[in-house]
């Protein structure tokens, strides 16, 4: 009878062995890669989360083993689910949900800094087109 109520204590809070699959948007949510679940939700409605490789409907079932992609600002996360949870959860145990294959991002010395002048500031002087041209001759 304990071990009954063990089992239904655990599939109650939304994580343990009673749990099988979970929706994409609320298991996103739930190990904390997005900040709300509306957001997860427009995510996968934009196209922006992948399961396995397809795009996914944000009630797609979501089980161990599945690789979930997620495109947020230009790059693509990719974590493999461990362990399945409904309920948002403490960051501790929203780690140990998932496993990150997202490789580091490119170093910042590869971006190219581009000269951007102050909104409002009008026509350049010939002195700054000048200087514009010189950075322009550079990189050419």
């Amino acid at each position: 009878m304990a071990e009954d109520n063990a089992t239904s204590k655990a599939a109650g809070s939304g994580t343990g062995p009673g749990v099988n699959s979970a929706r994409v948007d609320s298991w996103a949510f739930a190990v904390r890669l997005f900040k709300t679940r509306s957001a997860a939700t427009a995510a996968c409605r934009a196209g922006h989360v992948r399961v396995n490789g397809e795009r996914v409907k944000a009630a797609q079932a979501l089980h161990v083993g599945d690789e979930v992609r997620i495109r947020s600002a230009g790059f693509d996360r990719i974590v493999v689910v461990t362990r399945l949870v409904l309920k948002r959860v403490g960051a501790p145990v929203a780690a140990e949900c998932l496993v990150d294959l997202t490789p580091p991002p490119p170093p910042r010395e590869t971006v190219a800094l581009v000269a951007v002048r102050d909104r409002g500031a009008g026509r350049p002087t010939k002195r700054e087109r000048r200087e514009l041209d010189k950075l322009r001759a550079i990189d050419d």
